[in-house]
């Protein structure tokens, strides 16, 4: 399973470092609102600065968040505090309602009830040309924190400092308004800074209740819109990988989450199938970064699959090895007969015992199987030294050679080696015959071959022969041992 990208460190503290200042900036733009609100009388001001003190408190649960959301997976939360942050950027989005709701209050008062006088002055305006400043420069570094670590709570914080620009902006507006009113005798100027509060909270409610769904969406662990979509078309693209059958994405604070099942060709050779899934982790760490994947990996059967592929997939699947496969037909019913390699250190229950297992499942899986004829032989799994004298191998070679002249349709017989380890000998050799042969009748004359082999000489444990084309008739072989010895009229 992936792990999400490491918590903590430098990440931690750069996300600690660009709350804490946003603490900062939030205290001073509110005292600065308040006094100047105050003393103006300005409901527009005052909004604004009841909004920075929400600042603050926000600002103060998005550090308290990040300190929370940095600390590694334990064992009572094995996937790891991040979602701390989608629950901190709720809590926000709930305490701005409120202070809208105070907002829209204050300003219905003051229009259809108890008008207010508002001083316009310099300091009216200046505090929020100020306002405007601070809240770009934080909204920029928050912003930038934000991309780099993929935090959604300084995500969340950024946009709520972008929508004091606005809100400020259009406070200043109302400010300017009751200055051209007072200015030029315009009437009715009165009703700007209440209506620019009202449009204040138009545009936090609306983007807070954005934030509010987007953080629900994470809470409930909802699906990311298109994204399971796109992690299923990633993975389809995955060779080896048949199709992708469930995805399920969920987000915590900047982690995703990825549970997927997959189904892969139950052909290929299981030590295959870790790079296989090493290439969906990798797919998907692209469009996911740091992601944590969980990936569950189904054998597939293809529909065309035949019986010999059915019946090799079976054993690799417990891990055996099976060859020289042969089915035959009997009075209607379907005879199979296999060698099943076993390791030689076994005793004789022991490899009856895996006969038997690869038996009854062969007997499950392919019920048009009548009856399973197993062949135990132990595969190689030492290196033994040779101990014949290279005179007598020789003379076998020489004499090997004559006899291969006696079957037909084999051309010529090379690269003869023969060996004998713990006193068994064993023999292969490299046979030319014409390329057009069908398969099959080139397997006859070999088995010929190690028939006369074996009556030549009675010793011989195993052979191998390695047939090959007329037409590769003096083509450069890459070079070998010669553990047989040139026939000996060439000496």
């Amino acid at each position: 399973m992936d792990q999400g990208a490491p918590n903590g460190g430098i990440a931690g503290v750069g996300k600690r470092t660009a709350a804490s200042r946003s603490v900062l900036a939030a205290l001073f733009l509110a005292s600065l609102k308040l006094l100047v609100g105050i003393g103006t009388g300005s409901l527009g001001i005052l909004s604004e600065a009841a909004n920075s003190g929400l600042d603050v408190l926000a600002a103060g649960i998005i550090f308290f968040t990040v300190w929370v959301s940095d600390k590694p997976a334990d064992a009572n939360h094995p996937y790891g505090h991040q979602k701390v942050e989608n629950f901190a950027a709720f809590l926000q989005t709930g305490l701005v309602f409120a202070t809208c709701l105070w907002i829209v209050v204050a300003a219905l008062r003051r229009l259809l009830f108890v008008p207010v006088e508002v001083e316009v002055n310099i300091w009216a305006v200046g505090v929020m040309m100020i306002s405007i400043a601070v809240s770009w420069f934080r909204a920029r570094e928050l912003e930038r924190v934000a991309r780099e670590h993929r935090s959604q709570a300084l995500e969340s914080h950024a946009l709520n400092y972008r929508l004091d620009i606005w809100s400020a902006a259009v406070v200043l507006f109302g400010l300017v308004m009751l200055w051209a009113g007072e200015r030029w005798g315009i009437s009715g100027m009165q009703v700007a800074d209440p209506a620019a509060a009202l449009i204040v909270v138009g545009f936090v409610v609306y983007h807070s209740a954005l934030l509010g769904l987007k953080t629900m969406d994470a809470l409930l662990d909802a699906a990311p819109p298109g994204l399971p979509a796109q992690v299923a078309q990633v993975v389809n693209g995955v060779d080896g990988v048949v199709a992708c059958e469930r995805v399920r994405v969920r987000h915590a604070g900047n982690m995703f989450f990825v549970d997927l099942k997959i189904a892969v060709d139950r052909r290929i050779v299981f030590d295959h199938v870790p790079a296989i899934l090493n290439a969906v982790r990798s797919r998907i760490s692209e469009i996911l970064p740091g992601a944590d994947i969980l990936i569950h990996t189904e054998p597939h059967l293809p529909s065309e699959e035949g019986l010999f592929e059915k019946v090799r997939g079976i054993a690799r699947r417990s891990n055996l090895a099976v060859h020289d496969l042969l089915v035959h037909e009997v009075e209607g019913q379907l005879t199979l007969d296999l060698h099943l390699e076993v390791d030689e250190e076994l005793n004789l229950d022991q490899a009856h015992d895996r006969a038997n297992l690869l038996e009854r499942q062969i007997f499950e899986e392919a019920p048009e199987i009548a009856a399973i004829n197993i062949h135990i032989e132990g595969e190689g799994a030492h290196i033994d030294a040779d101990e014949m004298s290279l005179e007598r191998r020789r003379q076998m070679a020489d004499a090997l050679r004559e006899v291969a002249t006696e079957v037909p349709d084999i051309l010529d017989c090379h690269d003869i080696a023969i060996r004998e380890i713990n006193q068994k000998i064993y023999v292969s050799c490299h046979c030319l015959l014409d390329g057009s042969l069908p398969i099959t009748r080139v397997h006859d004359r070999t088995v010929e071959l190690e028939a006369l082999f074996r009556k030549t000489f009675p010793a011989i444990h195993k052979v191998t022969i390695h047939t090959e084309p007329e037409s590769e008739r003096g083509v450069a072989n890459p070079p070998i041992r010669d553990l047989a010895g040139p026939p000996a009229d060439s000496r």
